[in-house]
């Protein structure tokens, strides 16, 4: 298909020339500014927009556009300077009202001329760089009314006086207020700065330095924040009733650098209601409330935390170095848990969780918990109560909680090694002496345990287990092959302890009595026989015996007693009287032991199964013991527990520490040759600190001991010194 071709398209000028009215642009601006004059007195229902419209629409067509635009600057001038006699004549609480209604008519009006004037708006005002109507009526608006001399000064002090009236309590018209602000906005933030919000700042400065200087006179802390926290909200509220939402920060600036930044140290300090009374005395909601205000100022948190830091360590001290408290070990702990509790709860429901202030208490625990060496003891003698009897018929829920509370107090140890010996202890005494409330129950805290320090830490405790289990095993065996020949004897019952697995315990002498003997032997013969290659031992100090005994007038009671009471009581089947020294002497047990059996037997009340002679607390060495045939119990099993310390004596602490000091001598030197293996060549001080690194887990190394332990290696020759350098240390593959 071909395409046509197209013809060529041309507009020509319009040949007659036109001829307009030299008066044109005169008359034209006369009937547009008469418009302009009906539409300021609310005449222009008798208007027809589309004729002025044309007008304006030809005058800017025909060139006029200058002479128009110019018209209406001079027009809009005069009737906004006659505005502005209108409103400054207003009296009083008129003046925000005239203004308001004022300005509500140069905007209705305002909004008419641009409709009429659309075209000019469009065209001439863009090619000619000239302020479009609207924005040409608005700044005519504030250079003439807003800014005259008059109107300015008053228009500032009125709204001032207004938020000073507000803030005494008074009641003012905020939509009014909101009005005027709005406009003060509409005209530029610069006019709503300068001409109001830079004087509002000044004026809140001054008013709430005076009120805050009064207050802290006159109120005590709490008093105060409640005070200083109604004033911030109120300024939130003012803010959102009838200021710029941009003033917001600005004033609550205000608020808080004059009534707490400027008052924090003096409000945290203040005697009988500063922060440290509102601790003590549990005021959760006004230290919640100090948090609150406090943490919208520089440093205002960092006060908080470093004062409660200071009373925690304060408080925690007097605690630990108290002689009164160390008496109990288990009192002692408990008081630990319940002001670990009530800061939680402090941090929980007043500092909203802040990790800085759980990471400031947790650092303050840890300080004045190791001031005390036998924090370690203690936590480990808490731990044996609560799992002999301090559980016993609570849930599973609530065990888990006081596990959890004695696992939060073993973090805080520095020195971990010395509560696993305690543990260890007290633990192998719980299961040989079958108290403990709940298998479930030690099994969970040695995988906590284990989860804190790892396996190397537990393998032992779990080691312990595993004997009680293979030990039921064992028995069941024994009683098989020899439960024909026990006849009408004393039955046995043996926990076999692998060695390495148990606390070391020395071993005691003690004669135990010809009927128990003959047992005894049975029993090795057949565990040596049944396991080649191993040694047995009897721990008399660790057994328990049930016997059973006839008092006066045939009285019969079964006593539960320690191995060693046991062998005291049977001395008494062929004499109702033995001395001291005689009891020393067929027993041999030793005399601290001996001591605290005969006390247990002769001087605790209810449980006397023997008399002493003469009646005293103490047991002396010249002292005579009777068998108590007036012994009476309404119990037929009557358990008679030694009398034992609950906590070491200072020689055996003394001990325990010097046992813990040698089990630390190869832990540290196996630390400190993996780390000169890595690195082959390290100076002293990057060895100190390498290894109190890789041990800080369990214990704090002691500087001096590391040395000892690297002058050791030297001599094995598993280091050298570098011969240029003495303060440099070489491996030796």
């Amino acid at each position: 298909m071909s395409a046509q071709k197209k013809k060529a398209f041309q507009i020509e000028a319009f040949k007659h020339r036109v001829v307009i009215d030299p008066k044109y642009a005169e008359k034209t601006w006369k009937v547009l500014e008469h418009a302009i004059h009906e539409i300021y007195n609310h005449n222009a229902s008798g208007l027809s927009f589309e004729e002025l419209y044309r007008n304006a629409y030809n005058m800017v067509l025909h060139k006029f556009g200058e002479k128009l635009y110019s018209g209406l600057v001079t027009t809009m001038t005069s009737h906004l300077k006659e505005v502005c006699s209108s409103i400054e004549a207003a009296q009083g609480g008129l003046f925000l009202e005239e203004l308001n209604r004022k300005w509500a008519e140069h905007n209705k009006a305002l909004q008419m001329i641009r409709d009429i004037l659309m075209y000019m708006d469009r065209t001439f005002i863009p090619n000619n760089h000239k302020t479009p109507v609207h924005e040409l009526g608005l700044n005519l608006w504030r250079d003439v009314v807003i800014h005259s001399y008059k109107i300015q000064s008053r228009l500032q002090d009125t709204l001032l006086e207004n938020v000073r009236r507000e803030r005494s309590g008074e009641v003012i018209d905020r939509s009014l207020m909101r009005s005027i602000t709005k406009m003060l906005m509409d005209l530029g933030s610069s006019v709503y700065q300068d001409d109001f919000e830079k004087h509002f700042l000044e004026v809140s400065a001054d008013f709430y330095c005076l009120e805050s200087q009064e207050f802290i006179q006159s109120c005590d802390c709490g008093e105060y924040l409640r005070k200083a926290e109604r004033r911030l909200n109120e300024e939130i509220e003012r803010v959102s009733h009838y200021l710029d939402t941009r003033s917001e920060v600005k004033v609550t600036n205000v608020v808080e650098k004059e009534m707490i930044e400027s008052h924090m140290h003096r409000l945290v300090q203040m005697e009988n209601s500063g922060l440290v009374h509102m601790i003590a005395d549990d005021k959760y909601e006004d230290i919640g409330r100090m948090y609150c205000l406090f943490r919208r100022v520089p440093n205002g948190l960092v006060l908080i935390r470093d004062v409660m830091s200071s009373y925690i360590r304060d408080t925690g001290k007097q605690l630990v170095t108290d002689p009164e408290r160390l008496k109990d070990p288990v009192d002692f702990v408990q008081l630990l848990l319940d002001l670990k509790d009530k800061h939680d709860k402090i941090i929980t429901s007043a500092f909203s969780n802040d990790k800085t202030f759980q990471n400031a208490l947790n650092s303050s625990f840890e300080y004045f918990i190791n001031l005390n060496s036998r924090s370690p003891e203690f936590i480990s003698l808490f731990v044996d109560d609560k799992l002999r009897k301090g559980l016993r018929g609570v849930t599973e829920e609530d065990v888990e909680l006081v596990l959890d509370k004695v696992m939060m107090l073993f973090r805080y140890l520095q020195e971990k090694d010395v509560f696993e010996k305690y543990y260890k202890q007290h633990l192998a005494k719980r299961l040989l002496s079958g108290k403990t409330v709940s298998d479930d129950a030690e099994r969970s805290l040695i995988v906590k345990l284990k989860t804190e320090c790892g396996y190397q830490f537990t393998s032992k405790l779990e080691g312990m287990f595993t004997d009680m289990k293979t030990s039921q095993d064992t028995m069941q065996g024994f009683h098989a092959s020899h439960g024909s020949d026990m006849g009408d004897g004393p039955t046995l019952s043996v926990q076999v302890l692998t060695t390495g697995s148990w606390p070391t315990q020395p071993i005691t002498t003690c004669n135990l009595p010809a009927e128990i003997l003959g047992i005894c032997e049975k029993f090795r013969n057949y565990y040596l026989g049944t396991h080649t290659g191993r040694r047995l031992s009897w721990q008399t100090n660790m057994g328990t015996a049930d016997l059973k005994a006839t008092f006066g007038k045939g009285q019969k009671h079964e006593l539960n007693v320690s191995t060693y009471q046991m062998c005291v009581l049977m001395l008494f089947n062929s004499a109702d009287r033995q001395s001291y020294k005689e009891i020393e002497q067929a027993t041999e047990i030793p005399a601290s032991d001996l001591k605290r059996c005969l006390q247990s037997l002769a001087c605790v009340k209810g449980k006397n199964v023997l008399r002493k002679e003469p009646m005293s607390k103490d047991i002396a060495d010249t002292d005579a013991f009777l068998f108590n045939d007036k012994f009476t119990s309404k119990f037929f099993k009557v358990k008679i527990g030694t009398v034992v310390a609950q906590r070491e004596s200072e020689p055996e602490n003394q001990e325990t520490r010097q046992r813990v000091e040698e089990d630390r001598k190869p832990q540290i030197e196996a630390a400190i040759v993996r780390i000169m293996k890595a690195r082959r060549v390290l100076d002293h001080n990057n060895i100190v600190a390498e290894v109190t690194k890789q041990l800080q887990s369990r214990f704090l190394p002691n500087p001096v001991v590391i040395k000892k332990r690297i002058e050791s290696l030297i001599e094995r020759e598993f280091l050298e010194r570098d011969k240029g350098d003495r303060r440099l240390y070489r491996y030796l593959a």
